[in-house]
Parts: structure tokens; C-alpha cells; sequence
């Protein structure tokens, strides 16, 4: 692959897992990430592996997530030690990346001006719940709470007869993709920064990422003044063509076919039903609409016929986009996932295999370097060598608890 991020150093003083999914995008691309760590309790994220969360002798895969290939340096930042120590990683960094709220950063003497002074060339970068301005700036959040719950995501893709919110499609949700952003934007400032040679601060949050993701709804919703933005069930969505269909064995295919007088023709043949392409009700656009749920039954009756193994030949010979609803875990195994390298197969410290899905993103063709995340303070000897400590300085840290 190639190393669009090498040499360059990134110091991650961050948990959980909206922006360490950052700091680990970037070891795909080559950066050096140094996850900053407390010597005694580490990242909280290691810990779910007491909660449940983890199968029983299993890959902490929830860590893995936003961690991967990173090398984990374990400082006490409340110790006068271990906050130089800390600032002399930044010296030779050039992005600082934290999650923390700025009453932390400020007692930890870590805010932007606390960084700069050492190096005033770097990008500091910050991500948060909601923002770093306004009355709840201080406050935390996740991903269910300020990505799902309040950019109106939630609201939106909850039927009104279900009668409560449904919540996200699984862990991580939000926060994989605001890392993403985060990525991109530290990318975009460190490019900045070589043709300038100007340092930016870069803000990002969970809120912010999910009313992007909302931007075409909520423009809408105050375009037209609507509370509710309108919603429908399968049997009545407004293009018969644009909708999900059940197969005999209880699987479902999804179509999105928007000219659907261009499509109809050979869907219909697909389906063995011929005679709908002349049917008086449904033989435009138009028609279909205004005889939508009669369209949608004649369509779901005719799904019904075949299993969703039948149907996927069949389908295959389609213009039109369609995808089968898959279960997550056969994306490991889906065709297209496997032969562009989506997912890679990996190994914890322990050596259990396991697998992770890719940063998004490849560069000539070519997956990122995809590597297994460090144990607590792994890399801590290591590290602090590199910046010119020797074994007894370090050991001598050791035993006052600065360092792991």
C-alpha cells in the first residue's frame, strides 16, 4: 500500500471511540498514532471486556475497532513527569488529537495554547459530543445521544406506529463515521499546513456528524415547516420501485430504481410477470403512484414466489439497483466485500483471529495497513527510548507511577 500518512506522528490523548476511530484511520494510511493512556486504568474501553461485551475468551473487538495499529504509551498527565513526558511526544508530533472537555484539557494543561507553546506548528484537533461553544460544551455524550437521538435521525426512521424511537443499527455507529470525518479533516489541515505552513485547530462532534448525515431531511423539514417528516410503511411507499420486498423464505430485496419507466419493463419479466408491463393501472410512472399499494402487492406476490437464493441469479440480469438485506455477518463472506479487500484478517496479542472491517478508503488499489491494537502501555520503553530516555530514567518513572 501506500503510506500517504508516513511519517507522520500523531498524539491521541482520547477514549471510548468516536475519535480514536480517527487516530486508528490514520495508522491505515501509514501515521504513527501514540495512544496516550493512565498507567492504572487505561483507555475505559478495555475495560467492556468485564461487562459482557466481549465473548468469553474471545478479541476485544470493541477496542480493536478504534485502536488498530496504534502504539499505546501509558502516562499519568496528573503528574509533573508524566505531563513533560507527554510534551516531549508533542514536540515531535504533528497532530494532537483528544475527546477531552476543555475544563479537563485546561486542568491537565492540555488545551491549544498549553500544546502550541511547545510545538506551534501542530494541528489540534478536537472532537466532542455537541460542539466546543454554546451552554452544553462541557458536557458528554455518545453516539445513541447526540449522533442518533438529537440530529433527528431517531425521530425519523422511527414508524409512528411503533410507538418509540428505534435505536441505532449497532455499536459504534455514529462514532465510526464521525471519526471518518475527523480523518478526512486532519488530512485536509495537515495539507493546509504544507502549503501555508499555517497550524489550524480542527473541531468536530457526534451532533455535528449526524446533522450532516440529516442535512437533505432537516433542510426539507424547515423548508415546509414539518414536524414530522413524512414517513410510510413498505405496502404504501409512494414509487413501487423504490421499496423492499419479501422472498419466500422470509429474506428481502431492496430496490432502488428512481426511472422507473425505464426499469419497470424488465423488472416485471424478471418477476415472471410479463402482463404488468401493459396492466392499464401501472403502465407509467404516474400510474404506479397513484396506484401504489396495488402496485406494491402485485410486485410482493410475485418476490413471494422464489426463494432469495432463486431470485439472486435472476436479479443479477437487472439493470435496475437492487441489493439483498443482508445479516451483518455475511458481509464477511459477500463477494464484492472479499474481492476488494473490505475486511481484514487479523490476530490479537494473544494470536485469536479475528477480523475488522477497512478504513473506507484505499489508495492505488490498495487496502490500508490494517494492524492489531497494542495491549495497555505496551509501547511505553519503546516510545520514551525513541525520545532519548534511558532504561534506568525509565524504570526510575516506573516506580513513582508516571509511567507504565
Amino acid at each position: 500500500m501506500v503510506g500517504v500518512m508516513d511519517g507522520i506522528r500523531v498524539v491521541e490523548v482520547a477514549a471510548w471511540t468516536y475519535v480514536p476511530v480517527a487516530g486508528a484511520i490514520l495508522t491505515e494510511w501509514g501515521a504513527d498514532v501514540l495512544k496516550i493512556e493512565h498507567p492504572e486504568v487505561g483507555d475505559p474501553q478495555r475495560g467492556l471486556v468485564s461487562s459482557g461485551l466481549v465473548p468469553a475468551g474471545g478479541v476485544s473487538h470493541m477496542f480493536e475497532l478504534p485502536n488498530r495499529g496504534k502504539r499505546s504509551v501509558a502516562l499519568d498527565l496528573k503528574s509533573p513527569e508524566g505531563h513533560e513526558l507527554l510534551m516531549k511526544l508533542v514536540e515531535s508530533a504533528d497532530v494532537f488529537l483528544t475527546n477531552f472537555r476543555p475544563s479537563a484539557r485546561a486542568k491537565l494543561k492540555i488545551d491549544v495554547d498549553d500544546i502550541r507553546a511547545r510545538n506551534s506548528k501542530i494541528v489540534y484537533v478536537r472532537g466532542s459530543a455537541a460542539g466546543q461553544r454554546g451552554p452544553e460544551a462541557e458536557r458528554g455524550g455518545y453516539d445513541l445521544t447526540s449522533f442518533w437521538a438529537r440530529s433527528g435521525i431517531a425521530s425519523n426512521v422511527s414508524p409512528d406506529s411503533l410507538g418509540f424511537p428505534v435505536t441505532m443499527p449497532g455499536p459504534a455507529f455514529g462514532d465510526t463515521l464521525g471519526g471518518l470525518a475527523l480523518a478526512g479533516a486532519i488530512s485536509t489541515a495537515l495539507f493546509h499546513r504544507e502549503r501555508t505552513g499555517e497550524s489550524i485547530v480542527v473541531d468536530g462532534s457526534l451532533l455535528a456528524t449526524g446533522a450532516w448525515a440529516m442535512g437533505g431531511t432537516i433542510a426539507g423539514a424547515y423548508a415546509f415547516n414539518q414536524t414530522s417528516y413524512p414517513k410510510h410503511t413498505p405496502d404504501r411507499a409512494p414509487n413501487p420501485l423504490v421499496n423492499s420486498y419479501p422472498t419466500a423464505d422470509g429474506r428481502f430485496v431492496t430496490l432502488v430504481m428512481l426511472e422507473s419507466d425505464r426499469f419497470w419493463p424488465e423488472l416485471v419479466t424478471a418477476l415472471g410477470v410479463p402482463g404488468l408491463i401493459d396492466d392499464e393501472r401501472f403502465d407509467s410512472h404516474a400510474k404506479r403512484g397513484q396506484n401504489n399499494v396495488a402496485c406494491i402487492a402485485a410486485l410482493s406476490e410475485a418476490f413471494r414466489a422464489k426463494t432469495m437464493e432463486e431470485w439472486e441469479p435472476i436479479l443479477a440480469t437487472l439493470n435496475g439497483a437492487w441489493a439483498k438485506v443482508q445479516h451483518p455477518i455475511e458481509v464477511v463472506d459477500d463477494p464484492q466485500v472479499v474481492a476488494n479487500d473490505y475486511i481484514a484478517d487479523l490476530k490479537d496479542a494473544n494470536g485469536t483471529p479475528f477480523k475488522l472491517v477497512s478504513a473506507p478508503i484505499q489508495f492505488n488499489e490498495q487496502p490500508g495497513d490494517v494492524r492489531r491494537a497494542p495491549e495497555h502501555g505496551e509501547h511505553t520503553d519503546e516510545v520514551l527510548g525513541e525520545i532519548g530516555l534511558s532504561m534506568e530514567e525509565i524504570i526510575d518513572l516506573k516506580v513513582s507511577g508516571a509511567v507504565l
